[in-house]
């Protein structure tokens, strides 16, 4: 996968320098103009790369963790914008030096003169917008809905570049092979957010009828759903991977959230597991029994198949137990093969305690509740490298799978860096996806 996106890249490089590029470098304008052209490409390529990464395609999804495509998609992100705005000043500074005008007087020529140009400013300022909301300190003021309707526009920012480029893009004008290559490249692209993210689900839809059959209070923020329908043995899915829930429900069919399963499948029925912390997830209490529900996935590598080692350490925090508790459902039974930490802040904040007992003490494990508020002083935070190897003397000998909030995943991760664990034993889910 990362081959072929080096690949890709290299052969657009290649493309630029084929169409004479490197003997009209005569001066600063004619410089500014052709890395204004490369920028494009490589911008307009990194965005379709994007593409990919979220049409949810089980290709990519099991190849790789969700949290390290969550990432590349990130960092993917800014780099598209910094090309596409470094395309848009490159080449109005370049034509504004070449014609001896000003950068305002050229950007007016360029709307003015050139119909597919207004697209290109529209799709920049559309690349821009979005990483604008992507910012960390953004992300936390927006709501999940308002966040992903936000993201939807990135398809419409990349159609009027591709516009602008069959129309505008000196690399396309006169050569049919460049021109069918980066048809082809959007072809791919738009072929896997159709059958993926659109046709599968109605197929699934369709196949499973899947309904809400009861809703369990677990405790006075948190539900578990569990969900029935047709034909639940033949999904594809494993404990520890989550779906995109659609509950056609009124308010609440547009809206497509991720959660983790919280118990093993098993054919009769799915369950979710989900903590009141917005308005999307507080108006699932009041979902009916009934309730028609639609699954994109299953999605992520967070799975027992990920397993090296015949022990494991599990680390959940909070409401991030519910992979873990599906995850334990799944393993084996085998003396001392569990150990399970479970963070939480509150008694209160304990979900599945009955539940987790029970499976634990069946494989032969043991569990530890860390609960209380995290304290500030250097060296006894609860999850810090003494206090892991004491839960867990072969700690190097395990596999350990995380799952939880961001800054305590964080915390976990410089631990297990400490104490010298492969990073192939470690495997992590954040809690970003479960909510």
């Amino acid at each position: 996968m990362i081959l072929v996106v080096l690949g890709n890249a290299a052969l657009i490089l290649i493309m630029w320098a084929r169409h004479g590029q490197f003997p009209h470098l005569t001066n600063p304008a004619s410089v500014m103009i052709a890395l204004g052209q490369l920028s494009a490409l490589l911008g307009t390529y990194s965005a379709l790369v994007q593409v990919v990464l979220m049409s949810r395609s089980p290709w990519v999804d099991g190849l790789f963790e969700i949290d390290r495509i969550a990432g590349w998609h990130r960092w993917l992100g800014f780099a598209t914008v910094n090309l596409i705005v470094a395309h848009v000043i490159l080449t109005t500074a370049g034509y504004a030096l070449a014609d001896g005008r000003s950068i305002a007087a050229q950007t007016s020529v360029f709307l003015t003169s050139y119909p597919f140009m207004l697209m290109a400013y529209v799709g920049a300022a559309l690349f821009v917008l979005i990483a604008v909301v992507s910012v960390r300190a953004a992300r936390r003021r927006l709501s999940h809905e308002s966040w992903h309707l936000v993201h939807f526009l990135v398809y419409l920012a990349i159609a009027l570049s591709f516009a602008h480029q069959l129309a505008a893009g000196t690399d396309f004008v006169h050569d049919s092979l460049a021109l069918g290559y980066w048809v082809s490249l959007y072809a791919v692209a738009t072929a896997l957010v159709v059958a993926f993210r659109i046709v599968a689900p109605a197929r699934m839809a369709a196949r499973h009828r899947l309904r809400v059959d009861a809703i369990v209070e677990e405790a006075s923020d948190v539900i578990s759903i569990y969900i029935k329908g047709r034909a639940l043995a033949e999904l594809p899915v494993r404990a520890g991977q989550f779906f995109k829930f659609r509950f056609l429900a009124g308010g609440l069919w547009w809206q497509v959230h991720p959660f983790s399963l919280s118990a093993a499948p098993n054919g009769e029925y799915l369950r979710i597991t989900v903590k009141e912390v917005g308005d999307f997830t507080r108006s699932l209490h009041r979902l009916r029994p009934g309730t028609r529900v639609v699954l994109e996935g299953p999605f992520g590598v967070f799975t027992a198949v990920r397993r090296r080692r015949p022990r494991a350490l599990l680390i959940a925090g909070g409401i991030g137990v519910t992979p873990l508790r599906a995850l334990i459902e799944e393993m084996p039974q085998r003396k001392n093969s569990i150990t399970l930490l479970y963070r939480a802040s509150s008694w209160e904040d304990v979900v599945f305690k009955a539940e987790l007992d029970q499976l634990v003490a069946a494989r032969g494990g043991v569990v530890h509740y860390i609960v209380g508020r995290r304290g500030h002083e250097v060296g006894i935070h609860p999850l810090a490298p003494r206090f892991l190897i004491a839960a867990a003397p072969d700690l190097r000998e395990r596999d350990v799978f995380i799952c939880g909030p961001r800054e305590m995943v964080d915390t976990v991760m410089s631990s297990l860096r400490a104490l010298k664990v492969p990073a192939g034993q470690v495997h992590v889910e954040r809690f970003a996806f479960l909510t």
